[in-house]
Formats: C-alpha cells, sequence, structure tokens
C-alpha cells in the first residue's frame, strides 16, 4: 500500500485555512499525493524537498507572503521554476486572473470549487508536466549524443593532423584533458570548460597544409622553413572558421594564438600577457608538457621532473605565470591522464 501511496504524483496544495486544504484534498486523494502548506514560506520549502510537487494548487491571499509572491519566488528558481501552479482564489476579476497568468500560472480556479473542475484540470497539468519531462529528457540525451559524436569528429580531426606530423594520434587526446583539468581550476562556468576541452584537439590542425618537406625534416628548419611552419597557425584557423558556432569559434582562437609567449616573441601576432586568449593560454601549456613528457620515433620522452621544470623556468617569458603553478598542482590527475591514453607505436 506504500508503495502504490509513492507511485502517485505529488500535490501540493498551499492555503492559510486549513479547511480549505481538507476540501481539496479529499476532492484529490484518491488519484494524487497530497502535501500541504498553510504559509507562502512553507510551500517554498516543501517544493524544494524531494520528491518534489508534479503540481501546486495556490491559495492569493495569505498573510505574511500571498500567492504572488510565493508563485515569483518559486518561478525565479531553476529548482522549482518548472512545476505548475494553478492558484486556487476568491479573487475572481479578470484583472487577478490575468496578473496569475503573467506570473507563470498555468491555470485559475475559484472558490468556492467546483471537485469534477479541480480534478479535470489538475489531471490535464499534470499530464501536460510529465510530458515536459519527457521531451526534456530525450532533447537531453540526443544532445549528449550529439555532443558525443561532434566530439569525436573533432579528435579524429585533430588526430589527423598528428598522424601527419609524425605523432601517433595520442596526444591530442591527452592535451585536451590537460587543458580541461587545468581549466576546472579557474573561475570560469562549466560550459566554457567543456569548449576548452572539445576545442583544443584542433590546436594543429593547420598543419595538414605545410608540406612535408617541412613538417616532417629530421633536422633543423631554415629560417625560410620556419616562416612557412608558422603559417599553420593562420592555416588552422583559415579550416575552421568560426561561424555561428561557440565551439568553432574557440577552436579557432585556439589554432591561432596556441604558440603566442606571454612575453610577445611567439607568433603569429606577438600578443604579449593577458591579450592572449585565456584558452589559448592554458593549450600552450598543455601542448608543451604532453610533447615533452610523449616518446616519439625521433626523441625519448622527458621525465616529467624536467618537463615540470621547464614549465616552471619559462613560467613569465613563454607561459603564463599564473597558470604554470596551477597546472603543476594537478600533477596526480595528469599522470593518471597520461597513463590512461598511451601511445602504440
Amino acid at each position: 500500500m506504500l508503495k502504490e501511496q509513492n507511485d502517485k504524483p505529488v500535490v501540493l496544495v498551499v492555503d492559510d485555512i486549513p479547511d480549505n486544504i481538507h476540501t481539496l484534498s479529499g476532492v484529490l486523494s484518491d488519484n494524487y499525493r497530497i502535501k500541504a502548506a498553510t504559509s507562502g514560506a512553507k510551500a517554498i520549502q516543501i517544493a524544494n524537498s524531494k520528491p518534489q510537487p508534479h503540481l501546486i494548487l495556490l491559495d492569493i491571499m495569505m498573510p505574511e507572503m500571498d500567492g504572488y509572491e510565493v508563485c515569483s519566488q518559486l518561478k525565479s528558481n531553476p529548482m522549482t521554476s518548472d512545476i505548475p501552479i494553478i492558484f486556487v482564489t476568491a479573487k475572481a476579476e479578470v484583472v487577478d486572473e490575468q496578473k496569475g497568468f503573467e506570473m507563470g500560472a498555468v491555470d485559475y480556479i475559484t472558490k468556492p470549487i467546483s471537485p469534477p473542475i479541480v480534478q479535470a484540470r489538475v489531471k490535464t497539468h499534470i499530464a501536460l508536466y510529465d510530458q515536459n519531462l519527457s521531451l526534456a529528457n530525450q532533447v537531453r540525451e540526443r544532445t549528449a549524443q550529439l555532443e558525443s559524436s561532434r566530439l569525436e569528429v573533432i579528435q579524429r580531426l585533430g588526430r589527423a593532423a598528428e598522424y601527419k606530423d609524425n605523432e601517433t594520434g595520442m596526444h591530442v587526446i591527452r592535451m585536451s584533458h590537460y587543458s580541461k583539468i587545468l581549466a576546472q581550476q579557474l573561475d570560469v562556468s562549466e560550459r566554457w570548460i567543456e569548449l576548452v576541452f572539445q576545442a583544443s584537439p584542433m590546436h594543429d590542425i593547420g598543419k595538414i597544409g605545410i608540406p612535408d618537406a617541412v613538417l616532417r625534416k629530421p633536422g633543423k628548419l631554415d629560417k625560410d622553413e620556419w616562416e612557412v611552419m608558422q603559417t599553420h597557425v593562420q592555416i588552422g584557423a583559415d579550416i575552421i572558421d568560426n561561424g555561428d558556432s561557440l565551439l568553432l569559434q574557440m577552436a579557432q582562437e585556439i589554432a591561432l594564438y596556441h604558440h603566442e609567449k606571454w612575453d610577445g616573441s611567439g607568433y603569429p601576432h606577438g600578443l604579449k600577457g593577458e591579450e592572449i586568449p585565456l584558452s589559448a593560454r592554458i593549450v600552450a601549456i598543455a601542448d608543451v608538457f604532453d610533447a615533452l613528457t610523449s616518446e616519439r620515433p625521433y626523441k625519448k620522452a622527458w621525465p616529467t621532473e624536467k618537463a615540470i621544470a621547464l614549465l616552471e623556468e619559462e613560467a613569465g617569458s613563454h607561459f603564463d605565470p599564473t597558470l604554470v603553478p596551477i597546472f603543476i598542482d594537478q600533477l596526480d590527475q595528469l599522470l593518471e591522464i597520461k597513463e590512461s591514453f598511451k601511445d602504440e607505436f
């Protein structure tokens, strides 16, 4: 019997007069689990607790906090904003109904109530609420699928550039995770962190446009060859082309600026300090750390301690001096990523 009761939709009845609560409960209790509040403050507390109401029947004329104020607070809180509210009140003027709807109520029932009307309205709006929840869940699931597919495509594009450059392809996976770990320590939004994570694998996509004679030259590049190599950042930015996508805008930003240096000696524009976008400053550290600590056919991997020492040495010249110690503080997480995504030659 308890299980059946808990399976019922929850309706919160709010009225400062207990008899009115008793009347509505009697009309609805066969089909719904009833919660009750005799004040606005108590109603808000219940609405924020688990299980949340599927619907709220809300009186308007109450002392201290009237129904309009309760509705306003519930609708302004993301945790309760989607709960449908039906005003149940003796205020029957058109202007009262209009105000209720403008505040976000889904319906308006006048006192004295008609039990069949209450039952019908509650049934309808709970069905709509459940339908909206189902649709929202479907949208979230589909969005997650699209995000996953998009990230896979981005990573594969990044890996394509790395393969051309004699890399294994795992570099872009590791450095994107390193970038995310660093971004998570900063005062930025979760969405921005995800954008960094998803965009960073495309940082060297422009290498696709560099001739193999330059890109794969075993020795040191001469002046002309180095100038050709530096064009990969602009080629990458042109390939990505930002459009209206926030992800592609950030990917273009990273591709173009991740070789800028804190002291202004980088390329392509010689930006200094915080003139360099934060995303590019993050990726610069992650990119170099992974390049140093990874084995390649033409070099051995540096010990972690040596790579960390170089980051510290070049903090304030190559790298953002504020970000370097934050990055190093996350070394345990970085090494976990390094172990999880090993190169396969």
